[in-house]
């Protein structure tokens, strides 16, 4: 169950949609609920999120039909409060996953207190058997905010197409530096296209920040949004792909820089500490162009090995095996859930 479904483009659609594709490959058997399955209106401010209408009937019959023996609901919006109410009440389990730092996006764009948002997170997450979470920094940090159910679902990478390639690709002033991801305020790509910097600056991508940032840096290239071996190819033609944000849960973008034998600078918080190991496949540093010139001298191979051990397939192991758990698990975190697995 997802509210975060294409045609958006970021890492949790990736993250659902490779899952789900790996889960088949294992001989599941898998049903995805999605926007498209219902009447639904574009967000404001982030028309390309389509919000469900009224889906509660409709959803609940959908997993009724279906009678899964796991049901996972990946996000916190209409169409997971809508599973969420419907599994409680019918006494059926279900996992959650925690891809996005909704607190942190949201008090970027409204003074709404992080200590009310994250109890609304709490709650909704609670629930659930499992909560599924990235990385180790992020659970940590969760455990903090009074999350108790929390276990672990690593990330992946396609290394079949985010390879490396010829850097001609790109004719541009060298050295590139590359941002891959949506263009909202959330991603912190001001700091991105403040950093002095001697070559040409690329971002890869599209969002509501866009045109302000477009007129804002006349130099910087914008491309808007790339996909699979086009992606790819620009992606590999970069020296150094360079990550801004402070709020990410994972940055599934790293990985797949790294998978191109690209080095990946970023501040030194949750996310890209967990998954960049810094003077081997990228540079962490609180002065984010110090990070970027750092970076540029690290070996693209060691970049490329790491990315290698970080198959979608172990990824998706991971997830089954936090599904065959709650299949099996007498319900000893205090949580309010029924016992019916279906």
């Amino acid at each position: 169950m997802t509210d975060a479904w294409f045609p958006q483009t970021n890492g949790v659609v990736r993250t659902l949609s490779q899952t789900a594709a790996w889960l088949s490959r294992f001989g599941h058997e898998v049903r995805l609920i999605t926007p498209q399955d219902f009447a639904s209106v574009a967000m404001p401010t982030y028309r390309e999120i389509r919000l469900s209408l009224l889906p509660g009937r409709a959803t609940a019959r959908r997993i009724e039909e279906f009678d899964p023996q796991a049901l996972h609901i990946a996000t916190e919006g209409p169409l997971g409060h809508a599973a969420r109410r419907h599994a409680l009440r019918s006494g059926r389990r279900f996992t959650t996953s925690y891809h996005t730092q909704f607190p942190q996006y949201l008090r970027a764009r409204l003074p709404v207190p992080l200590g009310l948002s994250y109890r609304i997170l709490r709650r909704f997450h609670s629930a659930g058997v499992r909560c599924m979470v990235s990385t180790p920094t992020l659970r940590r940090e969760l455990e903090l905010r009074g999350f108790r159910n929390l276990v672990s679902w690593r990330r992946g990478v396609d290394t079949e197409i985010f390879r490396p390639g010829p850097k001609e690709f790109l004719d541009l002033r060298r050295p590139v530096a590359a941002y891959v991801g949506r263009v909202a305020v959330e991603k912190n790509i001001d700091a991105f296209l403040a950093m002095p910097w001697s070559g040409a600056k690329l971002v890869i991508g599209d969002g509501p920040e866009r045109q302000r940032l477009q007129h804002e840096h006349p130099e910087t290239v914008f491309t808007g949004y790339r996909y699979a071996e086009d992606l790819a190819a620009h992606l590999a033609a970069a020296d150094v792909m360079v990550f801004p944000s402070r709020t990410d849960t994972f940055g599934l973008v790293i990985l797949e820089a790294m998978a191109c034998g690209v080095p990946v600078a970023a501040f030194p918080v949750t996310g890209p500490v967990d998954v960049i190991e810094d003077g081997v496949t990228g540079a962490l540093d609180t002065d984010l162009a110090r990070a970027a010139r750092r970076a540029l001298d690290l070996d693209p191979a060691a970049c490329r090995a790491q990315a290698l051990r970080a198959g979608w397939d172990v990824s998706t192991r991971e997830f089954e095996g936090n599904l065959a758990a709650c299949r099996s698990a007498e319900v000893d975190l205090g949580l309010e859930v029924g016992a019916r697995i279906g």
